[in-house]
């Protein structure tokens, strides 16, 4: 195989990495910001539910994660799985994603003071305008450093969707190492990860440069 075929054959699984990437932060991060609404929600049952959620997501390996979302449906209900593992792919990125920004975003709402929530209600403000108009774009600034942290790691982690034989571009680099015995395609697949987080810190931190006027 040239490297030209090679570079083409893994360029499909590359574009697969990409959707995945894509369609987890997509659901992940408007989850996330539920998910920690919720953890601070008055009703008790409410708090302890997402707690346990938030407890099994950070103490279970993301891949037995997806394993779990993959078989699950066919194992507790007897559901038929054979068009099941993208969306699986996705579902069980998604809720391991949302768990950790979901803390992220948590702390951020709990470091800002108290006296601005005082302070709107005092002005008129209501709840709801109290957290979008002054409480969220400075909690979106403070977290911005931790939400690329994940955002970095959720490329690197799109290499797991090999556990369920999805063809992204680290399961072709497998493959195409394994029966053409070259180290290659694991240094192209290596040079993508590197790209593709290269661009996301760049574009991160452009967006942490943009929101300055919040200090």
């Amino acid at each position: 195989m040239t490297f030209s075929v090679m570079l083409e054959t893994m360029g499909s699984g590359m574009l697969k990495t990409i959707g995945i990437f894509v369609l987890t932060l997509l659901g992940s991060l408007p989850l996330g910001m539920v998910v920690a609404l919720l953890r601070k929600s008055k009703f008790t049952v409410v708090r302890k539910i997402i707690s346990v959620y938030i407890s099994i997501i950070r103490g279970t390996p993301l891949m037995l994660q997806l394993l779990v979302w993959y078989f699950g449906p066919f194992y507790l209900f007897g559901m038929s799985i054979g068009n099941w593992r993208f969306p699986a792919l996705i579902i069980g990125f998604v809720f391991n994603y949302a768990a950790y920004f979901a803390e992220i975003y948590r702390g951020g709402i709990e470091s800002i003071p108290i006296g601005q929530y005082e302070a709107a209600e005092v002005l008129g403000y209501t709840k709801t305008q109290t957290f979008m108009c002054i409480v969220l774009p400075q909690v979106i600034k403070r977290i911005l450093p931790a939400v690329t942290n994940e955002v970095i790691t959720l490329v690197k982690d799109t290499s797991l969707a090999f556990t369920l034989a999805y063809q992204e571009v680290f399961s072709l680099a497998k493959q195409i190492s394994a029966s053409q015995a070259s180290f290659m395609p694991f240094l192209i697949a290596g040079i993508f990860y590197f790209v593709a987080n290269y661009f996301v810190e760049r574009v991160m931190l452009r967006f942490e440069k943009s929101m300055d006027y919040y200090k």
